[in-house]
């Protein structure tokens, strides 16, 4: 996974890699070629007291040791800016992807782990993508020319590299092998942290009114001890490692000046030459641990890799059609034949061969108890979910066969939980209509019955909103979400119990200005209230995911048992009659 990902976002930087490449090379033959140039000034400069050679020499490993800097710096900065960009492509893929699912995909994973995956997981990548251009290109050349260099040398000390070199990878190696299983935990234990978290911040209202601050706080330190016992196992493990790299290399060196001490007095070896050759094994050996350090951080990266693999391969439910029909300007109506959705492994049906015809110019209400799918009705005509039998028409054309673009443009959809992003009342207004002016922002506000309270706030349509709408109250958010659906002044209103939070005379007041403004457009409108849709052009009343009536206000109080319970369960029906 790790590989495939990375392949297929590093290959716009191919060219900067090739230049990476050759800056890599280029700094690692000056750092081999430097051991044996100090080892020819020992032997014959230092030896024989030639000072014309050690100054001549000196001056061009001055210019090898300039060259190799260079090179260095010039590879590391290419690194850096190569898995920057890489995380930056992968975290846009990411949030693209995440953006065409549709609400089944978002259900399915989870926004905690959505948000891990684009953020700590693609940073995992990030960080070993940089340490593989910064340090793994160099490690295999620097351990192949350091093997030729110093066999060179000398060839009789060349067993205490064949002894060494696999010592270290073999050590190292079984540590990290037992690294890969607290991973991939450590990641799931990231992602538990976020959702708890989440939760506590999102929900904090609850836990007080309820008391249980400290049963979440318990519940978030014991999430926080799994986190935390799983990084201090692999901190065991990786504090295990440092000593024996620390006693691979000081053997090898005492090894080294030993025998080689040896083959000096023997006179088969010279003191420049030996030095030479504790230099090229040093650099062998880093080269190796390199490479196995490296191999600690490519487990973890390989497990966000699949994590963020499995984001980027998940297909939205919703797909774009292939030929996409165009909708018909103008006004459009709403119909649905026979539409019935049911949720994935579910073993009945959320909705069930429902049937009505909404036209331009009216308002249909849907009425029901709790679960009688309003909601997911609602949700059918933008494709929030698409039908699993029976079809949605939107002007006459299946909206699975228009372009979502298109459709999404032509509908304002008002959600049950309206929610507002950070920023200012006239940026989340400007959702609806990037273009609007602030005259038609006030008009959208007055029809919303949300003047008043936005002229109050400091800085009128500047006044700042929170992420979610915080800092107002769950019916100004409503008022302001709704607000926004008139900005963009579309074919289609989709009302999701938009008008739950309002009191009876504000709703009502609302409900008559709405009148003249959507008065070519389609109306549906999803309500608990019946006095807030006695006067509506149709009611669909929904029980068990089945219509079982349509008609008036007054001809469903006649023909409906279902709708007059409901009616009764608020006012008596000689009171609404």
């Amino acid at each position: 996974m790790l590989i495939r990902l990375v392949r297929t976002h590093l290959r716009p930087y191919a060219a900067v890699l090739v230049l990476l490449l050759v800056l890599q090379l280029l700094g690692t033959l000056a750092s081999l070629y430097l051991p044996s140039l100090n080892g020819r000034i020992i032997d014959e400069g230092v030896a024989v007291g030639d000072t014309g050679f050690i100054l001549t020499a000196g001056l061009w490993m001055l210019g090898v040791s300039l060259l190799q800097v260079l090179a260095t710096i010039g590879a590391t900065r290419i690194a850096a800016l190569t898995a920057a960009s890489l995380g930056r492509d992968v975290r846009a893929a990411v949030f693209a992807r995440v953006g065409s699912f549709s609400a089944r995909e978002v259900s399915a994973f989870g926004a905690p782990t959505l948000i891990s995956r684009s953020t700590n997981d693609v940073t995992q990548v990030q960080q070993v993508v940089y340490m593989a251009l910064a340090v793994m290109v160099s490690a295999p050349i620097m351990m192949v020319g350091g093997i030729v260099m110093a066999l060179r040398e000398d060839v009789g000390l060349s067993w205490l590299v064949a002894v060494a070199v696999p010592l270290l990878g073999v050590s190292v190696g079984i540590v990290i092998s037992r690294m890969i299983p607290h991973f991939r935990a450590m990641q799931q234990a990231v992602d538990t942290v976020n959702r708890i978290l989440r939760e506590q911040i999102t929900g904090i209202r609850v836990v007080r009114a309820f008391v249980r601050e400290d049963v979440e706080r318990e519940r978030f330190a014991e999430a926080n001890r799994v986190y935390t016992g799983t990084a201090v196992a692999v901190g065991r493990l990786m504090a295990l490692a440092f000593p024996i790299v620390m006693v691979i290399f000081n053997a090898s060196t005492v090894a080294v000046l030993w025998f080689g001490a040896m083959r000096i007095d023997a006179g088969e070896m010279e003191v420049g030459a030996l030095t030479a050759f504790m230099s090229y094994l040093i650099q062998i050996l880093m080269s190796v641990m390199m490479a196995t350090f490296m191999s600690m951080m490519v487990p973890r990266a390989s497990v966000s890799a699949g994590r963020i693999q499995e984001v980027l391969e998940t297909t939205s439910s919703v797909h774009p059609p292939a030929d996409p029909v165009p909708l018909l300007a103008g006004p459009l109506g709403v119909e649905l034949r026979g539409a019935t959705f049911a949720y994935p492994g579910a073993e009945e049906p959320v909705l069930r061969e429902v049937s009505f015809l909404a036209r331009p110019g009216t308002t249909t209400a849907v009425v029901g108890s709790t679960g009688a799918g309003k909601t997911t009705l609602v949700g059918l005509v933008p494709r929030l979910h698409d039908v699993t039998a029976g079809a949605v028409l939107l002007g006459g054309v299946d909206v699975r066969d228009a372009d979502p673009e298109d459709l999404w443009s032509r509908i304002g959809l008002v959600p049950q939980r309206p929610y507002l992003f950070s920023g200012t009342v006239a940026s989340n207004l400007r959702h609806g209509d990037a273009e609007a002016t602030d005259e038609q922002l006030w008009e959208a506000l007055r029809v919303a019955q949300a003047e008043d309270f936005v002229r109050a706030m400091p800085g009128g349509l500047e006044a700042p909103i929170a992420q979610g709408g915080t800092n107002v109250s769950g019916g100004q958010r409503q008022r302001l979400a709704i607000a926004r659906a008139l900005v963009r002044r579309p074919a289609v209103y989709l009302f999701d119990d938009a008008f739950s939070a309002l009191d009876v005379a504000t709703d009502a007041r609302l409900q008559a200005a709405l009148r003249p403004m959507t008065r070519e457009a389609t109306v549906l409108v999803v309500a608990q209230r019946v006095s807030s849709i006695r006067h509506v052009d149709q009611v669909v009343v929904l029980d068990d995911g089945a219509v079982v009536g349509v008609g008036t206000h007054e001809e469903l109080l006649e023909t409906c048992p279902t709708y007059r319970e409901i009616v009764q369960s608020q006012e008596s029906v000689e009171e609404v009659a």
